[in-house]
């Protein structure tokens, strides 16, 4: 498919040969005489690109520019004039044209500036997919009450600059939190550098923060760049803040106050622009009271506050949360996606899930290797998220412990009329026809074995 151009100007002997030009070159080439026209025609054509004149009459081309990226943002824009100027230029890209050309025209440097245009614009439609594509990645799965609360703090604390403090147990997904915001924010094309505050050495902190000089100290063989300079213009995410002691805390807060440093060894002040998001699983606020975290840190991260609920608070959201898990598996392993029952499902909902959602992704991927067949049901589910397995052993347990073989066969026959019973749904008589007895005698067993 070749690439399509709309030619705007008022000179219809520039109409005529730079659109029969653009066409010998392989262009899809359309032509307005003003802007107006232009309009109607980008509004329902949409071409990849516009060459338009400046000086028409009726609308001139800065204010058809204007318009076009009021509607069409992503439509590059090349400006084309006899009457030039630097004022005008500097107008022009500020309002979003890709670039400004002087009549008369030189057809190479007019297939230059398309060929670059349209080169940008291929990239900006990559960016834009990569982007969508780590937004799904690093989005909030659920429709419970309890996630739809939290999508709406993520919108509304997003786009802002503000600082934000984000708690909630081991699992929940505070990271993706975090990851959700930096790339729904203004800052989405900085960078997002995560600082994980409990793995690093109490020795290592100022040097892994704030960087260090050569030299600095034995080891420091190069210059190194510290987490705070990596993340200027972007975003910072101080994992798990609550592991960090109070003198690295003290130091921390110096930083988040003045936005500026010194590397380790150096003497220069380097100034950052940062937005900070820090997570923590503990309760920051008993921590203050137990003097295990400074009060006044804590005032300064937690502008903004967000809790993200555990998986036994938003446990209608699990099976979205398998399906998703099981898709996943499936392109990991290069296998025919499973499938979950219903039963198997249910199972799953009744267990408390104290790793929540990561301990839910590690069962499922578990489930998706050992599961030969395509259907997960509820034997599959390990013991110690299936109760029914639990029973089972117990039984096992108590048969084993019988002392002789009248007992053994007793605890036998009471726990198969009593999972024979629990399959009919108590019906009796239909328990006694699956098992091959008459009814009479299965309620005479059922007598005296309770």
């Amino acid at each position: 498919m070749f690439p399509s151009v709309l030619i705007v100007d008022d000179e219809p002997s520039i109409l005529q040969s730079l659109g029969g030009l653009l066409s010998d070159e392989g262009f899809e080439v359309m032509s307005a005489f003003n802007g107006y026209e232009a309009l109607k025609i980008i509004d329902a054509e949409s071409p990849d690109l516009v060459l338009l004149d400046i000086w028409m009459p009726g609308m001139d081309g800065l204010e058809v520019l204007s318009e076009i990226k009021k509607e069409n943002p992503f439509i590059q824009v090349i400006m084309i004039t006899g009457h030039g100027t630097i004022d005008t230029a500097i107008k022009a890209t500020k309002l979003g044209a890709y670039d400004f050309i002087e009549k008369p025209l030189s057809i190479d440097r007019v297939i230059v500036a398309i060929n670059n245009a349209l080169n940008f614009r291929r990239l900006e439609e990559e960016n834009r997919y990569l982007r969508k594509k780590t937004l799904e990645k690093h989005s909030i799965d659920g429709n419970s009450s309890p996630v739809e609360a939290l999508k709406k703090q993520i919108a509304v604390a997003a786009p802002t600059d503000a600082w934000i403090l984000i708690t909630g147990e081991n699992g929940t997904g505070k990271e993706l939190v975090a990851r959700t915001i930096h790339h729904l924010s203004p800052r989405a094309q900085g960078p997002l550098i995560d600082v994980n505050c409990a793995a690093i050495p109490e020795d290592l902190i100022e040097s892994e923060l704030f960087g260090h000089e050569k030299g600095a100290f034995t080891g420091a063989t190069s210059k190194k760049r510290g987490k705070f300079e990596l993340a200027d213009n972007g975003t910072l995410f101080l994992d798990e803040i609550g592991d960090m002691s109070l003198k690295t805390q003290a130091k921390i807060l110096r930083v988040l106050q003045e936005q500026e440093f010194q590397r380790v060894g150096g003497s220069r002040i380097i100034r950052v622009n940062v937005r900070v998001i820090a997570a923590s699983n503990k309760d920051l606020e008993k921590q203050i009271a137990e003097q295990a975290f400074r009060e006044d840190l804590y005032y300064r991260l937690n502008v903004f506050p967000i809790t993200v609920p555990p998986l036994r608070d938003r446990i209608e959201d699990l099976p979205i949360l398998v399906e998703l898990f099981l898709a996943e598996a499936s392109r990991q392993n290069r296998r025919q996606k499973k499938k979950m029952t219903a039963d198997a499902m249910a199972v799953l909902a009744c267990y408390p899930w104290p790793g929540n959602v990561r301990e839910l992704k590690n069962l499922v991927e578990r489930l998706d290797i050992l599961v030969s067949k395509n259907i997960i049901e509820v034997p599959d589910i390990p013991p110690a998220y299936n109760p029914e397995h639990e029973q089972h052993a117990s039984s096992q347990d108590a048969l084993f412990a019988a002392d002789g073989l009248k007992e053994a066969r007793r605890l036998f026959e009471k726990t198969f009329i009593e999972r024979k019973l629990a399959e009919n749904d108590h019906n009796v008589s239909r328990t006694a026809e699956q098992i091959g007895v008459e009814r009479s005698y299965l309620h005479r067993k059922i007598k005296k074995l309770t």
